[in-house]
């Protein structure tokens, strides 16, 4: 049995990560941390702490999941590899220069990490499947939509899946005229990485949504569109759990739900 602790346990995405933890005979919850309601019985003898770094040494699990937010997630992925606690990171945020520090602190200290945008098994297949449409259509944006409480901006899986589309075309508004902004940001932002991509990825905040995204690709006389809808996060459990069994086995570093389904 695989020995779990929840950092963020008491948000929307970490109750779902304890509920699915508890309710499998292949997990165990050994610790719950959150800033908020600390000293509060969770389940059984699990209470909630507010020391990363305590609460880890005590509980010893095999693996720690972290949905927090992102402008503590670097420091804490940085504390797990430190403690040789291996990690599965669903908190978004993380800039490429981040996530390469933790690719190095990970095979620096042969302690097994997985960042994941996004763990619906459906989206990753939406962005495998604009990857592969990337390859035939000269034209692409994509649009993102989430509940109104999310603070990253674009979405973590909108990013991947443009680094995903950069790598078979290089140029997604060719034939493009230039344009003049009336409004700043009505194009929304563009992607580019290593002069590829230059794709524009609109962002939606509104109440009533989960999360969705929309790839549209086009080309002369047709448009096909790629389009995923999370109904509710109990989709991304079994992605979670996916995640924490490949990094329980190994100790290497994984960026992308992607490279082990």
């Amino acid at each position: 049995m695989i020995k779990i602790a929840v950092v963020g346990a008491m948000g929307k995405m970490g109750s779902e990560v304890v509920k699915m933890v508890t309710n499998s005979s292949d997990f165990e919850l050994v610790c719950a941390i959150d800033k908020n309601n600390i000293g509060v019985n969770l389940i059984e003898d699990i209470t909630i702490e507010g020391d990363i770094e305590l609460a880890i040494m005590k509980s010893k699990p095999d693996v720690v999941v972290d949905f927090t937010q992102p402008d503590i997630i670097f420091e804490n992925v940085k504390k797990y590899i430190k403690l040789n606690i291996k990690s599965v990171i669903g908190t978004t945020g993380l800039n490429d220069s981040q996530i390469s520090e933790i690719e190095k602190l990970s095979n620096e200290n042969n302690t097994g990490v997985v960042i994941a945008p996004n763990f619906s098994i459906g989206a990753i297949l939406m962005m495998k499947f604009a990857a592969e449409a990337s390859k035939y259509f000269s034209n692409a944006e994509i649009i993102e939509y989430h509940h109104n409480q999310k603070k990253d901006v674009p979405s973590g899986t909108s990013i991947k899946t443009a680094q995903l589309m950069a790598e078979n075309n290089s140029d997604f508004k060719k034939g493009n005229c230039p344009e003049t902004e009336n409004i700043k940001g009505a194009r929304g932002g563009e992607f580019v990485a290593d002069n590829k991509g230059h794709i524009q990825i609109h962002a939606v905040r509104m109440p009533g949504f989960v999360a969705s995204q929309e790839v549209i690709f086009g080309s002369d006389g047709q448009v096909l569109k790629i389009h995923h809808d999370t109904i509710n996060r109990e989709c991304y459990m079994s992605g979670v759990a996916l995640a924490i069994e490949n990094v329980f086995k190994n100790n290497n570093f994984v960026y992308g739900l992607e490279n082990i389904i």
